[in-house]
């Protein structure tokens, strides 16, 4: 099958799965049904394999509800396989809600949309902490923006505002992910080629989209490190610190084509040693 042949035939199929799925994913939000949170993993599920993405799981995912889950960004696709192996909402910048499709696909699944206008924080904080009083999973990119795909950007701790968390189901787990596209085709994935799956900077999505939809079988590695919490560290920049250093370390590693290796956590002096590391 040719390149732009693949393109329409997964472009048909996508929006054949997607927009009748749309009306009924409305319902189940509007009802307040637990299939509003069952429905996107099946429908990212079927979106990845539609794709092709062959994903690669390692660790063991934190089972503790709610949990956040931070990770690396790399492309939209990011949401894909996240959203097919995690029952959990996102955390997205507030212009993402203003997308065609994609926003309302975003709102469908119960994303909580934030912005940086320091007159919303509040509202921003109160609306997380409802989601979290629920038990429901959230996932955050804490980069920022998206990168390259070569390497993970330095998380920002003032994002981490709600890991001082504490409600009905105790202290807010934090989860590291680490995210890499590896392969295409069985063949690595080298670094002048991640920009076909990687869209950064001033990159134009539709362009960047139609590329990507005529890619093959793109491999992926996904790795859960060690659950941890702000009481493990003890201040928000330790904990943002130490997410970061083993998501970089587990990209680079899968980047490398290397056996995933966890560096040790290194809490403020008057911390304790975080018990997931240690029983890892």
């Amino acid at each position: 099958m040719s390149a732009t042949l693949l393109r329409f035939a997964r472009l048909l199929v996508y929006l054949a799965i997607t927009l009748p799925l749309m009306p009924l994913q409305a319902v189940f939000v509007l009802a307040g049904s637990r299939l509003a949170r069952r429905l996107p993993r099946l429908y990212h599920g079927w979106t990845t394999r539609l794709l092709g993405f062959q994903v690669a799981v390692s660790g063991e995912i934190s089972p503790r509800q709610p949990t956040l889950f931070v990770a690396n960004h790399v492309s939209f696709l990011d949401i894909e396989i996240l959203g097919s192996l995690l029952e959990a909402s996102f955390i997205a910048k507030a212009d993402v809600a203003r997308w065609p499709l994609f926003g309302w696909l975003a709102k469908l699944q119960r994303t909580v949309f934030v912005d940086r206008r320091v007159s919303s924080t509040h509202q921003q904080r109160n609306a997380i902490r409802e989601r979290l009083d629920a038990a429901d999973n959230l996932i955050l990119f804490p980069e920022g923006t998206t990168g390259d795909g070569n390497r993970a950007l330095p998380f920002k701790s003032a994002l981490f505002s709600v890991a001082d968390y504490t409600g009905p189901h105790g202290a807010l787990v934090v989860q590291p992910v680490s995210i890499a596209y590896v392969r295409l085709d069985g063949m690595p994935l080298g670094r002048l080629d991640r920009p076909f799956v990687a869209w950064y900077g001033d990159m134009e999505f539709i362009p960047h989209l139609w590329t990507m939809l005529g890619l093959g079988r793109l491999g992926v590695e996904v790795a859960f490190h060690p659950p941890v919490s702000l009481a493990d560290f003890g201040s928000r920049k330790a904990l943002a610190e130490h997410c970061y250093r083993v998501v970089a370390a587990g990209v680079a590693s899968a980047v490398a084509g290397r056996k995933q290796e966890w560096p040790a956590p290194a809490p403020s002096p008057a911390a304790p040693q975080p018990a997931g590391a240690a029983a890892h």
